[in-house]
């Protein structure tokens, strides 16, 4: 079972270099494909003089789904990993990876479905801070009936299949895209497992200027004060995996007066202004009436178990160039 390891990036240089280095060391059989926004940075050349990057893709989209998705495409392995330029694989990640998915990947290639056998593996993040390392778990939630277990997007590996039965990610959306296949994969019945083995490291507290997903922290991941895209996103996705029902409405209204109770908090210790609070709050409104209305136009297009009327299958022309060594 070969496995291929899809890294999205933009103007990432640096950071995706010790990405790229801890690849070559501790999973040196993995092909590599690297998915370039329009970086400005010099990734491009950086990239193409690396010997250990079999395919570097370049798009002109600042879309982490549409990266994703284009680095699909590239890819021969029975077993796809997809991982941010900032993390670092530690030595245990190829390991985890291949021992738990091995059998799975030739189980979903023969029957399309493996019982028993996870489709789909994730595993922690550890973040190097002046005080130690922190660290995630796995989350789960139940969704109107159905059990869904959250992966983070930048440190997840995928049977070929399980990939397929998705048809990718959905480029709707700029966030929350790994949040959304979670749903959409406890609706075909596919396992998502916590392998801690399968762990990564952050070095830097924070990251700027690259394609980060920036997700709502209960339901994503990465805190983001984009409010509108935060709060379309979560419209979206639930409305278009669940319809429109009092579950879907209820989890929306309960972040929203969470986060509405933080930032008022913010106010009255000085740190933001009324004004502010009232700015975000139409952010909110109109987000989640955009997600709704979208959300819900979705499902109506694709009233399959896939979900996904903006995936793999809806366009060919993601890459402007692609250098292929292999």
């Amino acid at each position: 079972m070969q496995l291929s390891v899809v890294v999205p990036t933009l103007n990432g240089r640096e950071r995706l270099a010790r990405c790229l280095d801890a690849l070559a060391d501790r999973a040196p059989e993995a092909e590599v494909v690297v998915v370039n926004g329009p970086s400005v940075d010099g990734t491009t050349g950086m990239v193409r003089d690396r010997e250990d990057v079999d395919v570097l893709v370049e798009i002109d989209e600042r879309n982490i789904n549409v990266a994703r998705n284009a680095g699909f495409e590239r890819t021969h392995g029975g077993t796809v990993a997809f991982l941010n330029d900032d993390l670092c694989v530690e030595r245990s990640w190829y390991d985890a990876v291949t021992s738990r998915l091995a059998g799975a990947a030739t189980a979903h290639r023969a029957s399309g479905h493996g019982p028993d056998l996870p489709a789909v593996v994730t595993g922690p993040v550890h973040q190097s801070t002046r005080g130690g390392v922190t660290t995630e778990t796995a989350e789960r939630r139940t969704i109107a009936g159905r059990r869904v277990s959250y992966f983070d997007g930048g440190n997840v590996a995928f049977t070929r299949a399980a990939v397929d039965a998705l048809d990718g990610f959905d480029e709707y959306l700029l966030t929350g895209g790994a949040r959304d296949a979670a749903h959409r994969l406890a609706g075909r019945g596919y396992d998502v497992e916590w392998v801690p083995e399968m762990c990564t490291r952050r070095e830097e507290a924070t990251v700027g200027g690259g394609m980060r997903q920036p997700s709502l922290a209960p339901d994503g991941g990465e805190v983001s004060r984009d409010w509108h895209w935060r709060y379309r996103s979560l419209a979206y996705r639930l409305t278009k995996n669940y319809g429109v029902r009092p579950t879907t409405l209820g989890r929306i209204a309960r972040h929203a007066v969470v986060d509405a109770g933080g930032a008022l908090r913010d106010v009255a210790g000085g740190s933001s202004g009324l004004s502010g609070w009232f700015g975000n709050g139409r952010d909110v409104t109109l987000g989640t009436l955009s997600g709704c209305k979208d959300g819900f136009a979705a499902r109506l297009r694709d009233r399959t178990t896939e979900r996904n009327p903006r995936g793999l299958s809806e366009r060919g022309d993601r890459a402007v160039a692609v250098y292929d060594r292999r």
